[in-house]
This record gives C-alpha cells, sequence and structure tokens, in this order.
C-alpha cells in the first residue's frame, strides 16, 4: 500500500519530501512509477490500487516495455529545470520485476543524465528482497521506502499474503538484509483502524527495529457506488470538486478521524520530549515547515496540488495516484511529452480546484496554514453550516495542529536564532 511519495531524505531541518519548484521555463513535477502496473504478491485488504487492474482489461504482460521505460526515463530527465532528478519506484510490488529490469534502468538513466544527478525511491512490501536485491540497492544507492504497519499484532491484521497468510516474519527477513548491506531505508505505516489505537507500540515498534524516518499514511477508502460496484470496483473515486455526492461509508479499515487526532498527539508528545533530532517524522517536519512560513514540502497540506502523478506501466500519465481513472488520464508517454501532459489546461485545473474549492469554513480555520483542506481525496463530508467538500480528517487535524502549535512555535523561534530544534527537549513547552 504506498499512499504519498517515497519518502526521499533531503536536509533542510529534517527529513523532507520537496516539492518540486515552479520556474519560468516549466513546472518541476513528481512522478510515482508503476512499472509493473497494480500487480503485487501481497493482498492487503486495504489496498485501493490492486483493483487497478481493470483499467486494463485483457493486459498479461503487465511490465514497462524496454521502449517506454527509455522514453519515459528520457523525457523525466529532459523535462526537469533542475540539477538533481529524483526517480520513485512503486506497483504494486516493483521487485517483482526482477534486479535485472532496474539494472537497465540505471543504465538507461546514465545514457539519458546529461550531466544530472540521478537519485533513486523504491517503495516495497520487502518479502521478495534477498541478498542479490540489496548488494544492488545498496551499490546504487537506491532508499528504500519500507511497508510496515507496526509489531506483528498490528501488522498482520490487514497486510496478508495471495493464502491470506501473515507477512510480518517475510518484511522484518527484508529488513534484516537491508541492514545487513547498509541500504538506506524509511518506514511507511498505513494508519487504520487498528493501529490507531495503539499510537506509542507503533511509534516505539518502528524505533526499536532501526527507523530514523517514519511516514504515517491516513487510511481513508469509501465502499464504491452502486455503479462502480456494478464495473467490478470495491472502492470509491474520489469526489469531484463542486460536485455533491451520495456519500458512502468509510470502509471498516478505515482511521477514525477523532482517533487519527488522538494517535498523531500521542507520538508528538514524546517524540517532542525524547526524539527531536534522532527520529525524523514526515509530518512533523512538514507541520515545522509551514510554522516558519517556508510553505509545504508535501503535496497533502499545500495550497494547490497537481506536481506529483502516476506513470503505469504502459507509460499512461494520470494526474495523481488516488486519481487513476479513466477521467484523469493526460495521454501517454509514447505519443504525447511529458511537459505538454503535466502543463495542460486539465492538470492546472486539477492542481488550483484544491484551493478553489476550499469551503468557507476551511477558509477562515485558524490552522488552514498548516493544513489547506488536506487530500482532495478526503473531501466528501460536509461542514458544519451545510456546505460540500470538507475534509473527512478536518476533526483530527485541528485537534494536532492546535495541540503542536506552542512546541512548534517555539522550535520555529529556536530555528530563527540559530539554534538546533533539538533544544525544545530542555523547554517548559515540550513537557506541557
Amino acid at each position: 500500500m504506498r499512499r504519498h511519495l517515497p519518502p526521499a531524505v533531503i536536509k533542510i531541518i529534517f527529513a523532507r519530501v520537496s516539492q518540486p519548484p515552479i520556474t519560468d521555463a516549466g513546472r518541476g513535477f513528481h512522478l510515482l512509477t508503476k512499472p509493473v502496473g497494480p500487480i503485487c504478491n501481497l493482498d492487503c485488504k486495504y489496498c485501493f490500487y490492486l483493483e487497478k487492474e481493470k483499467l486494463y482489461p485483457g493486459e498479461k504482460q503487465w511490465r514497462m516495455s524496454d521502449a517506454v521505460l527509455e522514453e519515459y526515463i528520457r523525457q523525466y530527465i529532459g523535462s526537469q529545470p533542475g540539477p538533481e532528478i529524483n526517480f520513485a519506484w512503486q506497483g504494486g510490488e516493483p521487485t517483482l520485476l526482477g534486479v535485472e529490469f532496474f539494472r537497465k534502468a540505471v543504465a538507461l538513466q546514465k545514457k539519458h543524465a546529461s550531466g544530472k544527478t540521478v537519485f533513486n525511491a523504491i517503495q516495497t512490501n520487502g518479502t521478495l528482497l534477498d541478498d542479490g536485491w540489496c548488494e544492488f540497492l545498496a551499490a546504487n544507492k537506491f532508499l528504500v521506502g519500507l511497508s510496515i504497519d507496526g509489531p506483528a499484532e498490528l501488522h498482520d491484521i490487514y497486510r496478508v499474503d495471495k493464502r491470506q497468510q501473515p507477512t510480518f516474519g517475510a518484511v522484518m527477513h527484508g529488513l534484516e538484509l537491508l541492514k545487513k548491506h547498509g541500504v538506506e531505508f524509511n518506514t511507511l505505516t498505513v494508519v487504520n483502524r487498528a493501529n490507531s489505537r495503539q499510537p506509542l507500540e507503533v511509534y516505539r515498534f518502528l524505533k526499536g527495529i532501526g527507523s530514523q524516518f517514519l511516514q504515517f499514511i491516513p487510511l481513508v477508502e469509501r465502499a464504491a457506488s452502486t455503479e462502480m460496484k456494478s464495473a467490478g470496483y470495491e472502492f470509491a473515486a474520489p469526489p469531484l470538486p463542486g460536485r455533491p455526492e451520495n456519500v458512502s461509508a468509510v470502509t471498516p479499515w478505515s482511521v477514525e478521524a477523532g482517533q487519527y487526532g488522538t494517535f498523531l498527539c500521542a507520538i508528538f508528545d514524546e517524540w517532542v520530549r525524547h526524539d527531536v533530532g534522532k527520529t525524523f517524522v514526515q509530518l512533523f517536519d512538514v507541520a515545522l515547515g509551514n510554522w516558519l512560513g517556508l510553505g509545504s514540502s508535501l503535496c497533502v497540506f499545500a495550497e494547490k496540488c497537481g506536481a506529483a502523478m502516476a506513470i503505469e506501466h504502459n507509460g499512461d500519465l494520470y494526474s495523481c495516484d488516488h486519481y487513476v481513472y479513466p477521467r484523469h488520464k493526460l495521454g501517454n508517454v509514447m505519443n504525447r511529452s511529458l511537459g505538454e501532459m503535466v502543463n495542460s489546461p486539465q492538470q492546472m485545473k486539477f492542481g488550483s480546484d484544491k484551493l478553489d474549492s476550499l469551503p468557507k469554513f476551511c477558509r477562515e480555520c485558524e490552522v488552514r496554514f498548516a493544513c489547506n483542506g488536506e487530500c482532495p481525496k478526503h473531501r466528501f463530508i460536509r461542514t458544519p453550516d451545510g456546505e460540500d467538500g470538507l475534509n473527512y480528517l478536518c476533526p483530527a487535524y485541528k485537534k494536532f495542529f492546535n495541540h503542536i502549535n506552542p512546541a512548534m512555535r517555539a522550535m520555529a523561534r529556536l530555528l530563527q536564532t540559530g539554534q538546533a530544534p533539538a533544544r525544545i527537549m530542555e523547554m517548559p513547552v515540550a513537557r506541557s
């Protein structure tokens, strides 16, 4: 289950996922690359991407061809305005393609680099990793995002294989191999109905297995409408801005909004007392950037979106990883340039809709600067005054951002006076 960009480590204050800048020459942008499409060796009960097979009826290849791979790499490097290029490989499960596919990808990156520096990140469930894989990842300096939802009794509730058997043991074996070969890794934890009730157990477990860079992704999925169910879909498509719809209930495994706020507050309180500067939590870093007035480095909390898209195994480009549906298809890299698709009126509108459709309740909110209505995918409830488009997780973010405000202001002051934010742990505000 992949929910956002794999966390690339960029030292600004903490570990950050950087949103590419907008330049006069064109928009910097990021692509989630799906070289194996939705194919995966696991059968995670909450995964929204497995059913994307239905977009390609009759497909048997499920593998990015050599022609598509080279054209994508050539265009992606050539269309980025900066000197550093970040490739993010996801799926499905990208390691199903084998090491040789990625050797070929690295060779093509070198062929088309044109003096630019290329970095690679791969998101994996870790169950197929072996010594050969880890030797390759270490040698080519891949950053690995490892999906793990907590200790075994929490991880195995939803993350099972095709035989519906637990996967925790296989994931931990993969993690040990990453450590053995010195591969840099981060962890990605999907916060669901079960593990959200044990925040400190999850947080301490992740620290205990050696993760220094943590990403928490709230699980919010809705049951498909009758129309979508008739087409074979289990999950609802994201709502369209400005179009009221019959709101279906969230799935039983989705995190409860209030509980997600409690989850984040509990982990923050432990972190701000003991772990600042030692353990890096993506959301806390992003929040501090907002308190400093730098803007969000993560698309879900930015005013606008649209600079992070998804490219499928056959070269089809979609507006976002969560919007891989026919109405959000921008074209195909084999017959339309990436630059043209990224800067198309369709995609520009997709990005600006996030701000333009923000309800009045959100525009007047005291924590709007930190939240900006979060991801439009989650905007399917109504505001207290009856306006459509409020985020399902609104209660969580109101609670969390107000809770962290004193500590964030203190850390911002420390940074502005040239001091390390870790000094917050010496201050009374960290223990209040």
